[in-house]
């Protein structure tokens, strides 16, 4: 675990304490885009928001970015904002352009890839657990 020296970014407990949170997307890729470091296979991420069983992401792709295949343990919304995303799952391959978005199903295993460079706003809702 990072050292408090060592972070990129405040920890995630400052970051979203308090009952309200407001988040410009804009600012947040602008400053994404301008960090130091490489990004891990052409894409680069910030967590926006996380709660509870709510998790709000925010990737920034370079051309030819991509994800490879993973599963979450909840409701996933790739909700693309700027560029195009090819998302691929067992079932089927989806091309998202801006203002299109893609809900699957807890545990469904996907890759997602940005050809020309993407904004991507990905959410997650986790799934209750259950006994």
């Amino acid at each position: 675990m990072p050292t408090p020296e060592q972070r990129l970014r405040p920890a995630p407990a400052k970051r979203f304490a308090g009952p309200e949170h407001r988040v410009e997307l804009e600012s947040e890729l602008t400053a994404l885009r301008r960090e130091p470091h490489d990004g891990k296979d052409k894409h680069r991420q910030i967590t926006v928001f996380r709660r509870d069983s709510l998790r709000l992401v925010l990737f920034a792709f370079e051309p030819g970015g991509r994800l490879a295949a993973h599963r979450a343990p909840g409701f996933v919304v790739i909700h693309v904002l700027r560029g195009t995303v090819r998302v691929v799952t067992p079932r089927e391959s989806h091309d998202l352009s801006a203002g299109r978005m893609l809900v699957l199903d807890p545990d469904v295993v996907h890759d997602m890839e940005a050809p020309e460079g993407a904004d991507v706003l990905l959410t997650v809702s986790l799934a209750p657990q259950h006994d």
